[in-house]
């Protein structure tokens, strides 16, 4: 899917679901070898993806980038931890929402804009089971009122 210049490579639609998302945040990938390549195959899957601080430097784990077909020696891990890449005081502003607030970093989109490789990720709270209980409650109840609306024209 193309949006402004923008082609979508991954979506974690589970992460709304699972949590309360704040801040979004855009940052570029540090890649290495064939990993591109595998992005514009969508061979990539960011859901038990996480962004942690490591030094002042911003890192995405457990983001899983399949191998390259043809890549042969040059393929990579694909779950290797990734930098990236942020300006110091987005840094120093996620660092305090994680140590001093608690929340977590998820990402939300994966995505090519002018060939290269960015993710965006949120601040996110995690959700109790009771507040997902309520999502889907009010979730249903639009989807009931869009469908009667629709019965009366």
């Amino acid at each position: 899917m193309i949006e402004n210049g923008i082609k979508i490579i991954a979506d974690n639609r589970k992460a709304s679901f699972d949590y309360f998302l704040r801040d979004r945040y855009e940052a570029g990938i540090v890649l290495s070898g064939t990993e591109i390549k595998s992005i514009r195959n969508h061979s990539i899957n960011i859901k038990d993806a996480y962004v942690t601080i490591k030094n002042d430097e911003a890192w995405i784990i457990n983001m899983n980038i399949a191998n390259y077909k043809e890549g042969n020696i040059f393929n990579l891990d694909p779950v290797r931890s990734r930098k990236l890449l942020l300006h110091k005081k987005e840094i120093r502003h996620l660092k305090v929402a994680i140590k001093e607030e608690g929340f977590t970093l998820i990402p939300t989109k994966v995505y090519l804009s002018k060939g290269k490789a960015k993710m965006e990720f949120a601040i996110a709270e995690g959700k109790h089971l009771y507040d997902k209980r309520e999502d889907a409650k009010n979730k249903s109840m639009d989807k009931e009122a869009r469908k009667t609306s629709r019965e009366r024209y």
